[in-house]
């Protein structure tokens, strides 16, 4: 069988596949992987191209999308979530574009973001570096599938949605990369949007927030943890100022970080 250019995968909540594929609008082989109450495999054709499916009843987004990763067979791994909708010819402007990047084993791509969720937008082509790839969502990624397994590049269970603790699975992923010394670039290529909903997540900037962005940090940053989760109040101080006073946000930080 002849190797797809790409692969989608999505990491999905007890959702009903073909309805999400229609939803996201899929115009690619994909790997749909959904929690669920029960295990299975199956899998389905839409408009000639091939959706398998894996239920899983364990939980963690990054437990998701690691299964998705040992199942794509394309030559480039996309990766999504489930509340993406996807633009006309994305996968095709997937591949040209890395084509046209031949030097970079992951890009970063634009996903238009719902209002008050926004955390970065690609104005041009650059590198990404250690100081910066924590603004980035994993639905941003793509990344050469032999580049990932060689370099034994993964999601963390640790962190993220249904893990214990609430987020960063995706800088961490895109750390470790950089770790393995492979080249991230970020692209000013759009490839869909987000449709708004509710955070699984963020429930406020409340102490279990901090405590737990205090371990995101460490694990990010090691010794210059500190230093990194300081900037991140003083940068932020008007959002969160309103839950909690610095000196306690800044208690539960550095107890997530011992």
């Amino acid at each position: 069988m002849e190797r797809p250019e790409i692969c989608h995968i999505i990491a999905a909540l007890d959702r009903d596949p073909q309805a999400l594929a229609e939803c996201m609008r899929l115009s690619c082989d994909a790997v749909i992987v959904d929690q669920c109450d029960t295990d299975g495999r199956e899998e389905f054709d839409r408009n000639g191209h091939r959706i398998r499916v894996v239920r899983d009843s364990g939980r963690g987004v990054g437990r998701s999308r690691n299964q998705g990763l040992l199942y794509s067979d394309g030559e480039i791994t996309l990766i999504g979530d489930e509340d993406i909708v996807y633009d006309d010819g994305y996968a095709e402007l997937v591949t040209k574009t890395f084509a046209a990047h031949p030097e970079a084993d992951v890009l970063l791509f634009n996903v238009e973001q719902s209002p008050g969720r926004e955390t970065y937008r690609n104005t041009d082509v650059r590198r990404v570096r250690f100081y910066n790839c924590g603004r980035y969502p994993a639905y941003s990624i793509a990344i050469r599938t032999d580049r990932q397994r060689e370099a034994n590049v993964w999601f963390s269970h640790l962190f993220g949605g249904g893990a214990p603790y609430m987020a960063g699975e995706d800088s961490l992923f895109l750390t470790d990369c950089l770790r393995k010394h492979l080249v991230i670039l970020r692209v000013p290529v759009c490839i869909g949007r987000e449709t708004p909903r509710e955070s699984t997540w963020f429930k406020g900037h409340t102490a279990q927030f901090f405590y737990d962005r205090g371990k995101l940090y460490k694990a990010l940053y090691g010794k210059a943890a500190g230093l990194f989760a300081f900037i991140y109040l003083l940068r932020n101080r008007r959002v969160w100022l309103t839950e909690l006073s610095f000196s306690e946000a800044w208690k539960h930080l550095t107890e997530g970080m011992r």
